[in-house]
Formats: structure tokens, sequence, C-alpha cells
């Protein structure tokens, strides 16, 4: 299935993708989050698709798409997990995964701006493969590791580099900015994704190629990193875990390259769509 919330900000409905046409899933009623997912939200909406085959509504054309899960409890990023990104810029593949935190209010949908934060100079992008996990995971062995993965997701890690790595302390707050998180356009469940670990993954800024990149070049990959991620933390049904970004980020350019009000950026992942952010200057709330 491929699962898409739809609408105004905030205030999304829910929806699904069969074949080339978009329908309607309000009636089932149900939100695509923590308890969708904790009380096998999937197989309900299976069954709830069953009984209603021929008589959903279709979504419009051009109505806009939201993340494709609801604010989930946390976002969980793996840093450096690509080697030649980690060569790109000058740091030493490292000997575990790099773990960090995005806000979960930096979460918008696929086709919304992005917004270079009030003070920002480096505002850089990052295509990601998102894992989202459909059970509790605490203490996770590798081996059983997808058994509690719900499906997949595009991500667009935006970051601030200065804030990340010149103020100091994690690299958090270069992370978390408003908009600096677009999910999206679909959650892909895992069933309709044969190899994991071979996935391309590109990205364009006004249509340039930056970056262009494949998942079999993951340095820890998607079973170890869930079991690493939930031997420090409990996930939670809905949480997103992205995996890390291959060559190509603005900041590995020689000068680097960031991202400036009126550019274009388009991403995409084999099997999990497109989606595509125009970027724009600071407006305050």
């Amino acid at each position: 299935m491929k699962l898409i919330r739809f609408g105004e900000l905030n205030k999304e409905s829910t929806g699904i993708v069969i074949g080339d046409i978009t329908y309607d899933t309000s009636a089932f009623g149900e939100d695509y989050n923590e308890h969708f997912f904790e009380t096998d939200g999937l197989g309900r909406l299976q069954k709830f698709l069953d009984d209603n085959q021929g008589n959903l509504p279709e979504v419009p054309a051009g109505t806009r798409l939201g993340s494709p899960v609801a604010r989930p409890s946390k976002i969980v990023c793996i840093g450096l997990n690509y080697a030649d990104h980690a060569r790109e810029t000058g740091a030493t593949p490292p000997p575990e995964p790099v773990i960090f935190l995005k806000s979960t209010t930096a979460l918008v949908g696929p086709f919304d701006d992005i917004m270079i934060p009030k003070g920002s100079e480096k505002t850089d992008w990052e295509v990601e493969f998102a894992i989202v996990i459909g059970r509790k995971a605490s203490y996770v062995e590798e081996a059983t590791a997808m058994d509690y993965v719900a499906g997949y997701a595009l991500h667009n890690d935006v970051s601030e580099r200065a804030f990340q790595l010149e103020r100091s302390g994690t690299w958090d707050k270069g992370k978390g900015c408003d908009t600096f998180a677009p999910v999206g356009p679909w959650l892909v469940t895992k069933d309709e994704i044969d190899d994991i670990n071979n996935l391309r993954l590109w990205l364009t800024v006004n249509g340039q190629k930056m970056q262009d990149g494949n998942t079999s070049n993951f340095i820890f990959n998607v079973p170890f990193v869930i079991s690493y991620v939930s031997q420090f933390m409990t996930l939670l049904p809905g949480d997103i875990i992205s995996t890390g970004t291959p060559a190509g980020v603005g900041m590995g350019f020689k000068p680097s390259i960031y991202l400036k009000p009126g550019d274009v950026i388009e991403l995409g992942i084999d099997g999990l769509g497109t989606s595509k952010q125009n970027v724009v200057g600071y407006k305050a709330p």
C-alpha cells in the first residue's frame, strides 16, 4: 500500500494511492499516527479497502500532500552512513552509527516550501531513505528488526551547516528548524519494496544533479540501524528513522554551495516517489 495524508497543514485527511489514482480514506476514521500503527492499522485499513472497493472518493488533482505519517514521537537520524558522504565532508567513517534527533516541528509535506532560518547562510540538502516504525521496539535483535517496520518514505534531511557544526554542542540545532523535514509523498508498506539494499536515490537543485547514490552503499544497513537505535531509546509506532545521505551535499563542494531563496529542489528514491520543494526566505510566524 501507498499511504498519503492530504489537505491543509495540520488538518490533513488520510488517503491511499492505488495505481495512479489517489483515494480519500477519511471514512476509515483514523489518522496515520502512533495509535494506528500500534493497533494493526495497516491490517485494518486493508480490510476497510476490501470492504469499500469501488466506493472511495478520489482526491482532487492538485490537492496539497502532507507528511504521510502524522507527527511522530520522534525523528531519529543516522549521520555519515555512506562512506562517500563521510569522505566529502572530511569525516572518518564512524565505527558505530552517529545518532541525532530532528525536531518533529520540522515535519512538512513533500511539496511544501523550505524556509531558510533567520540568520542562516549555510542551508543544505540531503536526500534520505526513511524507515517508519510499526511496533514498539526496545532492545531489538538485528535478526528480527524488520518485523518492527511498517514501511518506508522519502525524506529531505535539510540542514543548516553553521548551526550544526560551528555553533558548539550537538548537531540537533542545525537539523530541527521549521520546514527542515519534508517527508513523502507516500508511506510505502514494506511488502512493496523487494530490496531495500539496492535503491537509487537522487537529488537536483535547479535542475542540476547534485546527489546520485544507492542504498547498497550503506555503512550500516537497515536491520542493524533499527537494532542499534533501539538499544538507546524505545522506538514507538510511527517513529521515523532517516538512514543518512550519499555524497553530493552542498557542504561537500569546493567551494561549498548553499540554498538561497528561489532555488528548487527535486529528489526521489526508487519505489518511494519524488518530491519537490521551493526555497523561500525567512518569514516571521
